[in-house]
């Protein structure tokens, strides 16, 4: 892309044109494959200190109107879910209040049948406030995480973790 804005061209009379398009950000989430969403939902919630995310008014319209089968949902914090999948979001990032779900920093967990086997080719960097590595490390450990290592290095130290199911995290 251009600094103009400008990212693509267009034919017209068999030349190509440059046609300026509006740069709009493309709206992403990580989604973790997992054994069991919700646990992985509750223990990264309390982790980052997010929300799970609320599905039960989409999933009781969708259930009343037939749209899908109750064996799909389960009971989760009092509430319907979804069986197969569980999300968090960041408390203050916007949502759509009609499906509860998140349009900012989101995690969605989803289950799958294998079990993790190697380690993970994408992993999430925890950034503590302050001096508390040590503090937050063993506020993780509480809540369900191990480490797996500590990291000096010339260019830094971190504590390399795993969530519940095996998930690699760093915390710096």
């Amino acid at each position: 892309m251009r600094r103009d804005g400008v990212v693509g061209a267009v034919p017209y009379n068999g030349r190509m044109t440059q046609t300026p398009t509006p740069v709009t950000p493309v709206h992403w989430k990580v989604v973790v494959d997992a054994a069991d969403p919700h646990a992985q939902a509750d223990f990264w919630a309390a982790a980052l200190h997010y929300a799970v995310e609320d599905h039960s008014a989409l999933i009781e319209k969708l259930l009343a109107a037939g749209a899908v089968p109750e064996a799909l949902t389960v009971e989760s914090h009092g509430r319907r879910a979804w069986r197969d999948l569980a999300a968090v979001r960041h408390p203050d990032d916007p949502y759509e209040e009609e499906s509860g779900t998140g349009r900012g920093r989101r995690l969605l967990f989803q289950r799958v049948p294998e079990e993790k086997t190697v380690k993970n080719r994408l992993h999430l960097d925890l950034h503590p406030a302050g001096d508390r590595r040590d503090e937050e490390s063993a506020r993780l450990e509480a809540l369900g995480s191990r480490v797996l290592r500590r990291v000096e290095e010339p260019s830094g130290s971190w504590i390399v973790m795993a969530d519940p199911e095996g998930n690699e995290f760093c915390l710096h």
